[in-house]
């Protein structure tokens, strides 16, 4: 990671998965790999290579060339299918992460809904005073802040123990 992109804030999921692939030998050969064969640089180095190959090195330069080339061909795409490998399973812990995260601001929005609507009512009924029916008892609450704060933490807790 550049130093410029230590001061950048990156996606929880984004992390996790670097790291996770940092621990892995083989996965980190890929990746430079990888980022080299996807580069100009490699263009060049490949342009230069088979010009000198083709006007210095061999006189008859195509069957060898040829050869070269095709298992060359076969490595970088098996780099390449590992390059789409990574991106598949980072999007998907990047779409699970995402999803957690919206369930539980979901609940949170749930439970600070059902606190306003409780509260809006305990408002109104202490304003208007004991006005109701005859023989009818206020309803009571159905649950104090601090009730609703462990209701919704407990329900994050259950959500992040599923994901």
């Amino acid at each position: 990671m550049s130093e410029q992109d230590s001061r950048v804030m990156h996606h929880p999921a984004l992390v996790a998965h670097r790291n996770s692939r940092a621990g892995d030998v083989q996965l980190r050969i890929a990746d430079v790999i990888t980022e080299f064969a996807g580069s100009m640089p490699f263009v060049y180095l490949h342009a230069v290579a088979f010009a000198v190959w083709m006007l210095w090195v061999e006189s008859s330069a195509w069957p060898t060339l040829t050869l070269v080339v095709s298992l060359e061909a076969i490595f970088l795409s098996t780099f390449v299918m590992i390059d789409q490998n990574r991106q598949a399973a980072f999007q998907q812990i990047k779409a699970d992460h995402d999803f957690v995260e919206q369930e539980l601001e979901l609940m949170t929005n749930t439970e600070l809904t059902r606190a306003i609507h409780l509260m809006t009512t305990e408002l109104r009924r202490a304003a208007t005073g004991p006005h109701r029916g005859a023989g009818q008892a206020p309803r009571p609450a159905r649950g104090s802040e601090s009730s609703m704060k462990a209701r919704a933490t407990s329900a994050r807790r259950r959500l992040w123990e599923r994901a």
